[in-house]
């Protein structure tokens, strides 16, 4: 599973150099495309459940599950690229919400604390805690901060399938849902809008946007519960090298396979 979620990794990686104004989230999608292909994956979204691409890009008010368009991004647009791959019978899943250009200052803390909240929730997926304990502490940490922590969508158990049991809400309470043990591996995602909570679902029966057309945020890890303690098997270190950032947001959660 960590070699699925590496290459999703590496993938994103590579994505996170193209992005800028003018690029067009189509021709991002058509090189992530090739480049699991060409490192021995298949991309998982790519017909899973009817879906026409390989990366759901997700602009702006778009909170996830975004399609793909020949539009060119413009300075100041916030993107969540969610990338899944499928290689040597499991599944790897994750994103990241990425700054095309310099954006608005209300905008990049939304990301910011977004990408905190993300951490939060890894740091209660320990055996004998609560599937609700990550729930909870993703919500606590948005809200504190007036954001709107979006409730139809779900993070979930990772696998042989993409989406397994259990679901993983970014909102709940602590010591509520199923007990977590040890060779548990989830899709932890907050996925938060800077305004309301409530969401819109679009006729072409994929894209979802904040209700209130604020800008969304989303971030993904795929999360295993090893002797105990989460291990990250997802990093966003290729994406850092791209883009220049130094951090060690990740080293709580890290082992030597």
């Amino acid at each position: 599973m960590r070699e699925s979620a590496q290459l999703v990794s590496k993938t994103l990686g590579m994505i996170a150099a193209e992005i800028k104004p003018g690029v067009t989230t189509l021709h991002l999608d058509k090189l992530a495309h090739d480049f699991i292909k060409d490192h021995g994956g298949e991309p998982a979204f790519l017909g899973m459940y009817g879906f026409p691409n390989s990366l759901c890009i997700s602009p702006n008010e778009e909170v996830v599950h975004g399609i793909p368009k020949d539009i060119p991004l413009e300075e100041g647009d916030i993107l969540s690229v969610d990338c899944g791959v499928y290689m040597n019978g499991f599944y790897g899943d994750h994103a990241y919400s990425f700054e095309v250009g310099e954006v608005a200052p209300e905008t990049k803390k939304l990301l910011q604390v977004t990408k905190e909240s993300l951490y939060k929730g890894i740091e209660q997926c320990v055996r004998g805690k609560r599937i609700g304990d990550i729930s909870n502490a993703i919500q606590t940490h948005c809200e504190k901060h007036g954001y709107g922590v979006v409730r139809e969508l779900v993070g979930h158990g990772l696998g042989r399938t993409m989406h397994e049991d259990p679901q993983v809400p970014n909102y709940g309470r602590k010591g509520s849902g199923k007990v977590i043990k040890d060779g548990l591996v989830v899709a932890i995602e907050p996925m938060v809008n800077l305004g309301t909570h409530q969401v819109k679902f679009h006729k072409d029966g994929w894209t979802v946007t904040s209700l209130d057309k604020t800008p969304s945020a989303h971030f993904e890890h795929d999360v295993a519960v090893i002797n105990g303690k989460p291990v990250l098997l997802s990093t966003f270190k290729y994406i850092y090298e791209a883009l220049g950032i130094t951090s060690n947001e990740e080293e709580p959660f890290t082992m030597d396979f």
